[in-house]
């Protein structure tokens, strides 16, 4: 199904790693829209946009012939800003309207996808395989995508995902943890 788009990103010169570092931009732009204001737009720009654009440039990659471990790398990277983005400006959004329960759930939340990304990171640096877990993240983009896009309809919707995200990342963070401990010992 994406052949078609990719072949055409192709033919326009765009390269993989241009589409990885787009991607990641328009989820700053989606971030800057939630903090002012905007959550259902902001979630509209990650989830119509550039979550598409994030989705593209592994095939791209392999279309073209460019994977390269650098390229994976980037990706990676740029998978933790654009997700910050993201969280930062509902932050953002919390604190301008006195909710400070929220703004911590957020930083919780932050934290707890930084650590589900970290705990697999670590284990594959000591030559482990640790894809296992409750929420991934496809997860953690869905969980934010139905937040945002349900604001105009239930605006209780940010709160409820901002915290179901800090709890459910670190459970998944707490797995892998435990997961690598039974493996490595």
């Amino acid at each position: 199904m994406i052949d078609p788009v990719v072949n055409a990103l192709a033919k326009l010169g765009v390269t993989p790693n241009g589409l990885t570092v787009f991607g990641a931009l328009l989820n700053v732009v989606a971030g800057a829209l939630i903090a002012l204001g905007q959550p259902f737009w902001g979630g509209v720009m990650m989830t119509v946009i550039a979550m598409p654009a994030d989705a593209l440039d592994g095939s791209l990659a392999r279309a073209t012939g460019r994977q390269t471990k650098f390229g994976g790398f980037l990706d990676s990277v740029l998978d933790r800003f654009a997700e910050g983005a993201i969280l930062l400006g509902m932050a953002w959004w919390f604190l301008q309207r006195g909710d400070a329960t929220s703004t911590w759930a957020c930083f919780f939340a932050l934290l707890g996808s930084i650590m589900v990304s970290y705990t697999r990171a670590r284990a594959e640096g000591l030559g482990l395989e640790c894809k296992v877990g409750l929420f991934s993240r496809f997860g953690r983009f869905v969980l934010i995508a139905l937040g945002l896009l349900a604001y105009p309809l239930f605006p209780q919707s940010l709160v409820v995902m901002i915290w179901a995200l800090a709890v459910l990342s670190t459970f998944t963070a707490i797995q892998r943890i435990v997961y690598v401990y039974r493996i490595a010992e």
